[in-house]
């Protein structure tokens, strides 16, 4: 008999509700072992009020806690195989008993689950695809609206629907290259024997891929976040801008210049756009060991952003820290940089102009950290990240976008073969050297479903599941 597996599926923690997962062929006989008042006749997909006990039939069994249990008939589960879920009350206390309970039922072969098993064993059942899978734990993971439309996407198949359709394509060129190499006198080539037809659907297959790869960098950013550093020198209002962002007092804020020693990172989602703050220490020359090393991090801060937000003083006009400050900025793009000039409350003595002199390019906001002026203030900003991100603009329902790094992986395994087999073709090479080149392309793109792919891959993806999943 095969294994049935058993975890608590929630999240720890105090809740209202609680669920134990089992799946597997004694799902039923545990629901009979442990639910008293357990029906003769339990229909699928209906939920049971009863107790959950050790053992049903002894009568002076103790109650563990009340609960619904849920019975599901396989192959109609997520798993494909028979399931049982006992929803108790969300306190871990009663949560473990009831699983020792599982665990200790007398029933042969039940046990505890592993990391991911239970979706991993939705993969093997063909309830699902590699890709599809692995957007479970993408949507487990969100931390925004973009992020959880784009995984949701991917778990309702769209990926994979997107990998079958190029890998069927490349299967028919494959077949035609194949023909010209078990039968050499049928013609595929043109007068010159240049293959220009086999070229020109390899470069369809090629574009089609390189499409979807280049949607990597806004992958990335849609996964992990948009990191923002927040840059300039002591007391220009850096912390005050993240609080305001953030609609908390995460940093702390003094009208002493220095406050800040060290970076202070946190995750927000703006517009819908996921994206990690990073306020930083003061950029000024400094005689203090501690600040010293904060500007250090700050200087490694700055090289890892995809966006930074540069504060000014505009009460004070431009000084020898705020030219330091621009040292530090003068190599990067301004494509990537924000200027908020604060402090428009004291009278600003910077403009536009003049920012925009120094760092040509740079998109200005002017505006003051002071009361309603830090609300003003973060619309203004996040409206600013989700432009110049493209993010904001993102339509899922036109875009199949990539944020897995094992695909991305894959797609550029696909696009260098490719490229060999059209290159082997335009440079008169034997079609069988060009054609395993293709082949390898196909397999490449098998393995983002999970349609090439062993044991060990598979026991990387799911060992980034949570128990319960």
């Amino acid at each position: 008999m095969a294994d049935t597996i058993a975890a608590i599926s929630t999240a720890p923690g105090e809740g209202g509700i609680g669920i134990v997962r089992v799946s597997g062929p004694q799902s039923e006989a545990l629901m009979r072992k442990l639910m008293t008042g357990c029906p003769e006749d339990i229909e699928p997909r209906h939920a049971y009020f009863g107790k959950v006990v050790k053992d049903s039939s002894d009568p002076a069994a103790e109650v563990i806690d009340e609960a619904v249990f849920l019975f599901m008939k396989g192959p109609a589960s997520y798993t494909g195989e028979d399931m049982l879920e006992i929803q108790g009350h969300g306190s871990n206390v009663s949560l473990k008993a009831i699983l020792s309970s599982v665990l200790q039922s007398g029933l042969e072969n039940i046990r505890m689950a592993d990391p991911g098993e239970f979706t991993k064993l939705a993969f093997l059942n063909g309830k699902m695809d590699l890709s599809q899978a692995e957007a479970v734990i993408d949507i487990i993971k969100a931390k925004s609206d973009l992020s959880l439309g784009i995984a949701e996407d991917q778990r309702a198949g769209r990926l994979g629907d997107k990998i079958r359709e190029i890998r069927e394509t490349l299967l028919d060129v494959l077949a035609e290259m194949a023909v010209d190499i078990d039968y050499p006198d049928e013609d595929y080539g043109d007068e010159s024997g240049s293959y220009s037809e086999l070229i020109s659907k390899l470069r369809w297959v090629l574009s089609d891929v390189e499409e979807l790869l280049d949607t990597a960098s806004i992958g990335r950013i849609a996964r992990e976040g948009v990191r923002v550093v927040i840059a300039g020198k002591p007391n220009a209002g850096k912390s005050s801008l993240m609080n305001a962002i953030l609609g908390e007092g995460r940093v702390i804020v003094t009208d002493i210049p220095g406050t800040t020693r060290d970076t202070v990172e946190e995750s927000a989602s703006m517009g819908g756009v996921p994206i990690v703050l990073v306020d930083t220490a003061g950029l000024r020359d400094s005689d203090d060991k501690v600040e010293q090393i904060g500007i250090e991090k700050t200087a490694q801060a700055l090289a890892g952003a995809d966006l930074v937000i540069l504060v000014l003083d505009g009460s004070r006009g431009f000084d020898d820290e705020d030219e330091k400050v621009l040292g530090y900025l003068e190599k990067m793009s301004t494509d990537n940089m924000l200027a908020v000039i604060n402090k428009e409350d004291l009278g600003s003595t910077v403009s536009e102009e003049d920012v925009q002199a120094k760092l040509p390019g740079i998109r200005v906001i002017t505006t003051s950290l002071v009361g309603s002026g830090a609300i003003d203030a973060a619309k203004k900003v996040s409206e600013a990240i989700g432009e110049m991100t493209g993010l904001g603009n993102i339509d899922l329902r036109e875009s199949n976008i990539v944020t897995n790094e094992r695909h991305v992986h894959m797609l550029r395994n696909a696009v260098i073969n490719l490229d060999e087999a059209i290159g082997m073709l335009q440079n008169g090479e034997p079609v069988e050297v060009a054609e395993l080149s293709a082949h390898y392309a196909y397999e490449d793109l098998g393995k983002i479903i999970g349609e090439e792919v062993g044991e060990e891959i598979l026991d990387t993806v799911f060992s980034k599941f949570c128990l319960g999943k």
